[in-house]
């Protein structure tokens, strides 16, 4: 029997890794004999450049670079063994968990130190970047990213523009002519898992301005800077895309990785799985388990365990997953395509003693599910 363990982390608990580790554990004290394959995932959020430099066999690299407020810190991306392509999250130089709840404000904070990441693996030579655009605590249409990167913002009477986000009502050109020329040997491929336009009631100002900081008249002002950005960015680069699903993601990165770095924007989840093979693996399994920290409504509109739900369906290969909060009914369930969900609590216990166990409950409930499922087949039966 052929198993893979293909789970997300565990947020606050345990690393992906590490949930495959207690996922074996559980799956060979039940079957000895079973043939384990353990893929750690991540759904282009948090954990993506770790688990794809892991699978590409590569290594982490440290970079000087500024902070949201433009403060120095050391901030790591992933080359792959070959170094020919750059694995990086936003969020590593952008994220709004590198500031105190006190310095949140989105008219402030600037991207560049996410162009800064970029520039030093151009610089590196690779030919590839896969850049995760999530948790970050700004909203300035990726100008300062794109002013690391050369691109120059300027104001009616020609003078250069900070790249944050308050300067946006203000651009009334872009100087492309200091760009570096590596950008052009390069291709950029984003993981944007969110649809929103750039500006608008449902944009990146309105719907995600606030948990950064911003207050009601803060939003409007973003939502300016971000109409106005656009239609200077569409006058420079010839095209459009503040209507584009994703382009305002990431306070607008979306739209400006789109124009400053001529990126494709795709869906987190199957940038992760094309890169780790994971079609190849579920082809060979008899038995797919996954898992998260929480599997609810959201879980089955796009995340990890939705894409590979669809995959197993596609290899009829039943999927079984593992999780901390199961927030879903059977009917949802069996509709997405799950065999089986369990959660791994057991008993009602505080959320610190709940993340402590978690290991050894993953490992439990681990060995409980492919118990059943070795039984089943034993007698004709399965998981389907």
């Amino acid at each position: 029997m052929h198993i893979l363990v293909a789970p997300d982390k565990f947020r606050g608990s345990l690393e992906a890794e590490e949930v495959c580790r207690a996922a074996r554990e559980g799956i060979l004290l039940a079957h000895p004999a079973a043939e384990v394959t353990t893929v750690p995932l991540a759904d282009g959020g948090e954990g993506t450049t770790t688990v794809l430099t892991q699978n590409a066999g590569g290594r982490l690299v440290t970079v000087q670079v500024s902070d949201p407020l433009g403060r120095p810190i050391s901030a790591e991306y992933g080359l792959s063994a070959d170094s020919t392509t750059a694995y990086m999250e936003m969020a590593a130089a952008s994220g709004l968990r590198l500031l105190a709840p006190q310095e949140y404000n989105p008219l402030l904070t600037s991207t560049y130190g996410t162009g800064e990441l970029i520039k030093d693996a151009l610089n590196r030579g690779v030919s590839t970047i896969i850049l995760g655009i999530g948790g970050s605590a700004t909203t300035d249409g990726g100008i300062g990213m794109a002013a690391a990167l050369g691109y120059i913002f300027l104001n009616g009477t020609g003078k250069v523009l900070p790249p944050v986000g308050k300067s946006m009502e203000a651009i009334a050109s872009i100087d492309t002519s200091r760009v570096d020329p590596l950008l052009r040997q390069v291709s950029i491929v984003v993981a944007c898992d969110v649809t929103n336009p750039l500006y608008g009631e449902k944009g990146a100002a309105c719907i995600y301005g606030p948990q950064k900081g911003a207050n009601p008249q803060m939003v409007q002002q973003l939502d300016a800077g971000l109409r106005n950005l656009a239609q200077v960015a569409t006058s420079t680069f010839g095209k459009d895309v503040s209507s584009t699903p994703g382009a305002g993601a990431a306070g607008g990165v979306g739209a400006g990785a789109l124009w400053f770095l001529n990126a494709t924007l795709r869906e987190g989840v199957q940038i992760v799985m094309e890169q780790t093979r994971l079609a190849e693996q579920v082809e060979k399994a008899d038995l797919v388990i996954t898992g998260e920290g929480k599997v609810d409504h959201q879980t089955l509109s796009g995340k990890l365990v939705k894409g590979l739900a669809d995959l197993c369906q596609e290899k009829e290969v039943p999927l079984a997953v593992v999780c901390g909060t199961l927030l879903i009914s059977p009917e949802e369930a069996r509709e997405a395509g799950i065999a089986y969900a369990v959660s791994i609590l057991n008993r009602p216990q505080r959320l610190q003693e709940a993340q402590s166990e978690a290991y050894v409950r993953v490992r439990e409930a681990t060995f409980h599910l492919v118990r059943l499922f070795y039984l089943g087949r034993k007698s004709g039966r399965s998981l389907h």
